[in-house]
Formats: C-alpha cells, structure tokens, sequence
C-alpha cells in the first residue's frame, strides 16, 4: 500500500482549514519579524529609538492580525511576535523612550 505523503511546511500550518490567508499571514510573519528586531536592538541600548519604535508598531499589527486571524497557527505566532515586541517596546522606553534625547 503506498501512503500518500502530505508536504508540510509554513504556509501549510498557517492554512490549516484548508483556505488561503494572504493578508492574515503576512500580518503574522510580519510581527514575528517586528518582534525579534525589537528584542534584539534592546541588547544595547543606545538602540532605544529602534526598540521603542519597531515594538510599537509591533505591537499595533499583532493586536490587528489577532482581530483579522483565521486560523489557531496565525494566532499562535501573532502571539510570540506579539510578546516579543511589548517586551522590545518596554525596555526601549526604559532605556530613553520613543523620543529620548531628541525633544526638548
């Protein structure tokens, strides 16, 4: 009996009802993205303007990717994404925040 083999890579457990989610996957993997760049510049922090900022808007397109999602795979790395990107916008604020040294 030959089985059939079923390819499983992203986009496949992204689409786990079986539909294609454009929009919804790309809000998530763009806040994956978002995310880690927050965390990472927080590393030093004379990159508190990064941080701050790309958390930020980390933070703005997981919470809408979260309200767009269709699928349990979409929100699971809305999620991740999400968290990583509060926790690079918190300690960029605590390092000089969004405007730290260039108002006033």
């Amino acid at each position: 009996m030959a089985q059939a083999r079923t390819q499983r890579n992203l986009l496949s457990l992204l689409n786990s009802d079986g539909k294609d989610h454009p929009v919804e996957n790309t809000f998530a993997i763009v806040t994956v993205v978002l995310g880690a760049i927050a965390i990472f510049t927080t590393l030093s922090p004379s990159l508190h303007l990064v941080s701050s900022w790309v958390g930020l808007i980390g933070i703005g397109t997981g919470l809408w990717g979260q309200f767009i999602s269709s699928t349990t795979g979409e929100r699971f790395l809305l999620i991740i994404g999400l968290g990583a990107a509060a926790v690079g916008f918190y300690l960029g604020l605590a390092h000089g925040g969004l405007f730290g040294g260039l108002v006033g």
